[in-house]
Parts: C-alpha cells; structure tokens; sequence
C-alpha cells in the first residue's frame, strides 16, 4: 500500500502543471437591500429619484444600470447614451421622449429602447410615480452624457396615447 501512495505521489509531482485559465467562471450575488439606495443628485434629475442596486460588470463586459424610482412629477435631465439605454418599466406609470418626438406613456411591462447617442428624458408623470431598470453600457468608461434639465412646458406636453 505504502508503494502504490508512494508511485501515485511521485507521478503527481512529476507530472507537468496544468495550464490555469485565465479568466475564472464566477457568479456574483448581490443580496436586495445590500446597498442602500442613493437620492438623485439635482444636476441631472428634477424632482424626488431614488437610485437602488446600481450594478456593473467586471471587464471585459461594459454593462451598467440601476433601479430608478421617480416621484410624481420627478424626471431625468436631458442625456444621451454613448451605445445606447434600455428601460424595463417595472411599476406605475412614466413618460419618455426623444428630441423632436411626442411624450409618449410608459407603463409595467414596456421595453423602451434608446438609441446610441439620441438626446431624450424620461420619468414619472406628474400624477403618477414610476419605477424602471435602467440598463446601458459604457464605451471608453463614458456611460452617460448629462445636458440641460428639461423645462416644464417641455415635461407637461401632451403624451403621445399608448
């Protein structure tokens, strides 16, 4: 017995190494309420925001976003997105435009697709709160580019109906 475990040590220590793979496969969880949510900062949103699990990925990947809740009346500055944004409405009832397009309503369940580069807003309506997960990537570490606030005859347009 003793010459079988002696064989087996000498083969497993003369054996070559084997190679390592660089990038490990890993599963990260982050537990709901691990972070306490954050206030939106008044330079890019008008109104009372809250911001929750803000999350992003780890290079190679470049995606980013967040839990965006609005209050009643409360809505982003005008952006633009260097590759993009999706907005997955979870809760209540939102407006979003692009510039030189109509308000248009948001409710649960819609997907709102941003194209790279186009300037737009989006937030609750002024009778309605509004939750979305905001989800973008960044392109040279820019995921994000904040411009003017939208001014209030811009947010009190007429909505496009659904």
């Amino acid at each position: 017995m003793n010459r079988i475990r002696f064989a087996l040590l000498l083969l497993l220590t003369a054996a070559p190494a084997v190679a390592q793979p660089r990038h490990t496969n890993t599963v990260t969880l982050l537990r709901n309420g691990a972070q306490p949510a954050s206030a939106g900062s008044s330079a890019y949103f008008t109104g009372a925001v809250r911001i929750e699990n803000p999350f992003e990925g780890t290079a190679p990947a470049r995606v980013r976003g967040a839990v965006v809740t609005f209050e009643p009346g409360a809505r982003t500055a005008w952006h633009t997105h260097p590759l993009g944004q999706t907005l997955i409405v979870t809760a209540g009832v939102g407006w979003v435009q692009r510039e030189g397009g109509p308000v248009e309503e948001i409710r649960p369940g819609d997907t709102v697709w941003i194209a790279p580069n186009q300037r737009h807003w989006h937030g609750a309506t002024s009778t309605t709160g509004m939750t979305h997960i905001a989800i973008q990537e960044a392109l040279g570490g820019e995921v994000v580019r904040w411009m003017e606030h939208v001014t209030d005859e811009q947010y009190t347009a007429a909505p496009r109906t659904p």
